[in-house]
This record gives structure tokens, sequence and C-alpha cells, in this order.
């Protein structure tokens, strides 16, 4: 996989997470980011910050993806979610617009 086929998310705490970009896609502020036609670093790049996800939320949100795109390709499987994480997870995701 080359870099430009890949993204990296980076949590609050500076944990990197790598993943495809066509699963970051599924959210519609990374296609944004990553996809504008100005010379944003994101999209030059291919990194983004996230200074207020955790790094447990972020991985949630990665493994969302993933699953994501599975779901879609008719591959119906649960996506288990920890109620802990709940309101959490349902910020970030509505900032993420995903």
């Amino acid at each position: 996989m080359t870099k430009e086929e890949t993204v990296k998310l980076i949590s609050s705490e500076g944990f990197e997470f790598v993943i495809d970009k066509k699963a970051a896609m599924v959210s519609q502020l990374l296609r944004n980011m990553l996809s504008s036609p100005g010379s944003f670093t994101e999209t030059a790049d291919g990194v983004v910050n996230f200074p207020d996800i955790s790094t447990t939320i972020l991985e949630k949100i990665c493994q969302y993806f993933y699953w994501s795109l599975q779901f879609s390709s008719g591959k119906e499987t649960e996506f288990h979610i920890e109620p802990e994480l709940t309101l959490e997870l349902m910020m970030a995701a509505n900032y993420l617009d995903t």
C-alpha cells in the first residue's frame, strides 16, 4: 500500500492510526479535508490531527470506518460499542460527520 492510499489519524495523546484512504472517506469531514482543491496540509500530507479525540475513541472510529465499508458491500455484521464509550463516541462521530 502506498502513502497516497493511506491516511494517518493522530489522537490527542499522539497515537497514530494509519488506515486506508477509502476507509477514511466514510467520514464526510475527512473526505472534505483530504480531497479539497486548496493547498491544505491534510490534503498534501494525508495526516490529520485530532487534539480533542482520545486514542480509545479514535481507535473505535477507525474500526467503524472498516465495518461501514464491509456493511455497505453487503456483509451484515454487528458493530459492538461499549456502553461507557457511547457518549464520547457519539460526539466524535457527530464532529466527523460519520
